[in-house]
């Protein structure tokens, strides 16, 4: 979508195109009520400041939207849609990265009680592998804050994919 056509949405088209990017209400409507934007770079600004910091409660309530890795979702949803692309380096892995990371992902289920996140757009399956390993290593207080980060940075990414100059 154009920037000037996001721009000219009503307020509650703009909150439906966004909410794919990121189903926070607090983050979705703070985009939706700063247009019009000047350009996708101040878009994006406001993005990334609007998702500092998320609260425990919206991150975890947005990662009710998020498939583990490796598991890419069906429909045709936006947000499926997006997920299946970003997760697009994990889809031609060996069985064996698949499985290492069924069972890393089933590990940090058990540790941290939530859904692995990572930013997976660009990434290979055994690079996702490496980062997950690591991050089990976390407390759950250092975990908390990558995953935030880890949302901002997602949700970032397909704002960018999703509205063009």
């Amino acid at each position: 979508m154009r920037l000037d056509a996001f721009n000219g949405l009503d307020r509650g088209s703009a909150v439906d195109v966004l909410r794919p990017c990121l189903d926070v209400p607090r983050w979705v409507e703070a985009l939706a009520d700063g247009r019009p934007y000047a350009s996708v770079d101040a878009l994006v600004a406001a993005a990334s400041a609007a998702a500092s910091p998320f609260t425990t409660a919206e991150v975890e309530g947005a990662l009710a939207h998020h498939p583990p890795i490796g598991r890419r979702p069906g429909g045709e949803t936006a947000e499926a849609r997006m997920s299946r692309g970003e997760q697009a380096g994990v889809a031609a892995t060996s069985r064996a990265v698949g499985a290492a990371l069924a069972a890393g992902n089933l590990a940090y289920e058990e540790k941290f009680g939530r859904v692995f996140l990572i930013r997976a757009a660009g990434r290979s399956a055994s690079e996702i592998l490496d980062v997950l390993d690591e991050r089990l290593a976390h407390s759950a207080a250092e975990e908390d804050v990558v995953v935030a980060e880890q949302l901002r940075q997602i949700a970032v990414l397909r704002l960018k994919g999703l509205v063009t100059p």
